[in-house]
């Protein structure tokens, strides 16, 4: 199988040592090059080489610990293999190397080492002779009786693989084209093999002893095989599949090896995938894409990267809840009783509930409906939604949705990009694992809008009955049926919200609380919720009913009882202190101190006695923890002068009292406005000063000249100057304000009013009647002027409320002007009401 003529490498080599495995000819694998030695011989040999002979490098393995190089030329194996360099790539990250793709050729032993710097080159003399590639030889007795076994081993090996796969026909045509004395290296290349071993193949340089050193590894790995095959689970589909192939050439291009483990891991992983798909009860629709997903997943390697993204898509398909549902309670009087427990007030919210309960108990199939409780902070429309799931026995998710920019977190990224994930909608569905949740959209009213597109019209389809039973998330793009969800959505104010999304929502207002219901749910929910929270008990902290007045009306002044709350949480951690040195100081006592405590005073001891228990908060102790009243400041003292009267404004955090103050001086008839009024709010004071020096002369304004502004400039100011006010419910006020400055007399100190106005002296309806009598309510003050047609607005108000206040219906000026004034604001001459007969 050997001539002395025939293809010859040359007889002397640069030499390459590597760590990076076992060159065996035949073989080709790819070697990283980053020592200065070997890094040399690349750029001066391979770089700048220009004939076929320069690509020939020797590739010596080097058997010393890496960690441990140094830059002495270790001892050079005897036996290398001489290779053809087929490709060079560099790169300078992580740091400056080449990587070397190498061919293998033949055995060669390295009989002198010429010379070390800048790279080593020996004389070699060739063992292998190149011609045993193309040149084919039967080879007689024990040779040919081993060469047979293991060309039959190996086809044994290649049979119990895929045929399907490119890889392994590959390696089935090339068993039969190459030569057989070139099949030890080739498979001792490709299967589950130590370096060590590999090392010992390449010094077999007898093909008889390499044959017996790669038999019995050939033989391992079918017998691995074959074990793996009786104990991993059957499939109809799979009846022979490869094991982790490295896809690659085979001779003369790139090794593959066999990893049974993994491949089976990920084999068994799919076959549970397929099961979870069966038995998820799907959609027809849903189900077919998912079969399609699944058959592409066995069909695609696990390296591949798009191999994590469909396994992480059916992984989600399965988890969500197509068909499991919770069963409602629908029993309306524990309803009602659970609803009372949890809160104190809401009626209107509280009815809504018991109405969808009573529906459901009629019509099985009933839509969830879609609700939006809009209020000031602080009054609970968060945790009433809460408390609603309980009652139906629903599972409860919050999203919050303020700030919220982009229209993917609503309905989710497309698959085709990097990192993309459903959108909020479908993975609340999978952590709540049931499809008729409580779905409650905090904050829908704080929305943005941004380049990535608008969340708040991405709603319109989860949020219309209409639509949302094919709601179609660009993740799973697949419909999904939200129907049976109940969605509850919060908001401070209607006005943010777009109409088109506000027109789907059953809007339901959540109003601020009175005193007396703020005191009630003090004493029913936040006192104990405080004292659970700071380790106190009622024996040891009493918080009377008149001192839970003192910290609404002179501590807390808003529409919900979030600042009550943390007020009360001051007071138990100041009582917190008190108990905690009492404790500290009893239980440090001994008796000899306890008798010392008895004959000395306490006042020279110099040490606390324990608190009295319980500890009564009063109107003292209450200053002392909180400090002086934040809002004692009586309305009256601000009415002491012409030109002030009080009105009533609506924001998103309640109702509450504006006093508007105007002032005159010499001048040429301006008028000024300050307070960062709006546009709407100016227009307001022009018409006011409009209407008033029109009737002047009527009201006896004038002072016996034409125009009241004659030779008089007017500033009107609105208090709270950092604050941007706006709309046209000032307007009867700013009349009031003025009238009072012109006039010299004085408003009365009990009144407040709200109403728009127009050119002829008309007082028009407008918004938030509820939430402006509770803020006058809050403010002690005894009569309201509200527009006659918002009287229909006075039974939302709670009846104790309306008994403590005098209402006025006013549907002109000239009945606010009496109204606010003590003794009225007669007119020089009562003209008749003429009625037009056209």
């Amino acid at each position: 199988m050997s001539s002395n003529s025939g293809i010859q490498i040359p007889s002397r080599l640069p030499l390459l040592c590597t760590h990076d495995g076992v060159l065996l000819p035949g073989s080709t694998m790819r070697i990283s090059v980053d020592t200065a030695r070997n890094m040399q011989l690349v750029k001066s040999r391979l770089l700048k080489g220009t004939s076929l002979k320069s690509t020939i490098i020797g590739v010596i393995p080097n058997t010393r610990d890496p960690e441990h190089d140094s830059d002495e030329l270790p001892s050079l194996h005897s036996i290398g293999t001489a290779g053809l360099a087929v490709q060079v790539v560099g790169s300078n990250w992580p740091k400056p190397h080449y990587t070397l793709l190498i061919t293998g050729l033949c055995r060669f032993r390295v009989t002198q080492l010429l010379r070390e710097r800048p790279f080593p080159v020996a004389e070699v003399e060739q063992l292998d002779k190149l011609e045993q590639y193309t040149e084919g030889g039967q080879a007689d007795g024990e040779l040919g009786e081993l060469s047979q076994r293991f060309y039959q081993a190996a086809v044994q090996l290649v049979g119990m693989l895929d045929m399907s796969v490119p890889v392994v026909a590959k390696l089935r045509r090339l068993l039969d084209s190459l030569p057989r004395e070139t099949l030890p290296d080739v498979l001792a290349s490709m299967i589950r093999t130590s370096n060590k071993e590999k090392l010992q193949v390449l010094d077999a340089v007898d093909l008889e002893e390499r044959f017996k050193k790669a038999l019995p590894l050939l033989t391992r790995q079918i017998e691995g095989l074959k074990l793996l095959q009786k104990t991993r689970k059957l499939r109809p589909d799979d009846d022979k599949r490869v094991l982790a192939i490295r896809k690659g050439g085979v001779f003369p291009g790139r090794q593959f090896s066999l990893d049974e483990e993994v491949e089976d891991e990920d084999g068994d992983d799919t076959a549970m995938l397929e099961k979870k798909v069966k038995a998820a009860a799907m959609p027809e629709a849903a189900l077919r894409v998912c079969l399609k997903e699944l058959k592409r997943l066995k069909k695609m390697p696990q390296s591949m990267p798009e191999y994590a993204l469909t396994h992480n898509y059916l992984e989600m398909m399965v988890e969500l809840p197509w068909s499991k549902s919770t069963t409602d309670c629908l029993d309306i009087r524990a309803a009602r009783v659970l609803l009372d427990n949890d809160h104190y007030a809401m009626e209107k919210l509280k009815r809504r509930v018991l109405e969808y309960l009573a529906v459901r108990q009629l019509k099985s199939t009933l839509k969830g409906p879609i609700l939006c409780f809009v209020g000031p902070p602080g009054v609970g429309k968060t945790s009433v939604g809460r408390s609603i799931a309980r009652t139906l026995g629903r599972e409860f998710h919050r999203i919050a949705l303020g700030g919220v920019c982009d229209q993917s977190d609503i309905r989710g990224h497309r698959r085709t990009y990097v990192g993309s994930m459903p959108g909020r909608i479908i993975n609340g569905l999978k952590t709540v694992g049931v499809n008729n949740p409580v779905f409650l959209l905090d904050e829908v009213d704080k929305l943005g809008k941004s380049l990535q597109g608008d969340p708040a019209a991405a709603l319109l389809e989860v949020l219309d009955p209409e639509q949302n039973h094919s709601f179609t998330d660009h993740y799973l793009n697949v419909p999904f049926d939200l129907s049976q969800v109940l969605f509850i959505a919060t908001a401070n104010t209607a006005a943010t919200i777009p109409p088109a999304l506000l027109d789907r929502m059953e809007v339901l207002q959540v109003p601020g609380y009175t005193q007396e219901e703020k005191v009630e749910i003090a004493h029913r929910h936040l006192i104990p919720h405080q004292l659970e929270q700071h380790g106190l008990t009622p024996q040891q902290l009493q918080i009377p009913q008149d001192t839970t007045k003192d910290i609404i009306s002179k501590y807390t002044r808003e529409a919900g009882v979030r600042s009550l709350e943390r007020k009360i949480g001051a007071i138990c951690r100041a009582v917190a202190v008190k108990v905690a040195e009492g404790h500290k100081v009893s239980r440090a006592e001994s008796p000899t101190e306890q008798h010392i405590k008895q004959s000395v005073p306490e006042e020279d001891s110099g040490i606390a006695s324990p608190p009295e228990m319980p500890i009564v908060i009063d109107h003292i102790a209450l200053k002392d923890i909180l400090g002086p009243p934040v809002f004692e400041m009586e309305v009256s003292e601000r009415l002491t002068l012409p030109g002030v009267a009080i009105g009533l404004a609506w924001t998103p955090m309640g109702g509450e009292i504006m006093f508007v103050e105007a002032s005159r001086m010499e001048g040429d008839g301006q008028l000024t406005l300050t307070g960062q009024l709006g546009d709407v709010m100016k227009e307001s004071a022009h018409l006011a000063i409009s209407w008033l020096r029109s009737n002047a002369k009527t009201y006896l304004l004038a002072n016996g000249s034409a125009d009241p502004l004659e030779g008089t400039d007017i500033h009107l100011h609105f208090p709270a100057g950092a604050v941007t006010k706006d709309g046209p419910s000032a307007g009867v006020t700013i009349v009031t304000c003025l009238a009072s400055l012109l006039s010299g007399r004085l408003v009365r100190s009990d009144v407040a009013m709200t109403g728009e106005i127009t050119l002829r002296g008309l007082v028009l309806p407008v918004g938030g009647i509820k939430d402006k009598v509770l803020a006058a309510h809050r403010a002690n003050l005894k009569r309201v002027i509200i527009p006659k047609r918002n009287e229909k607005d006075l039974e939302e108000i709670p009846a104790h409320v309306r008994a403590d206040l005098d209402f006025v219906f006013a549907s002109t000026l000239d009945e606010v002007l009496n109204a606010a004034f003590d003794g009225g604001f007669p007119a020089a001459v009562n003209h008749p009401q003429v009625v037009s007969k056209l």
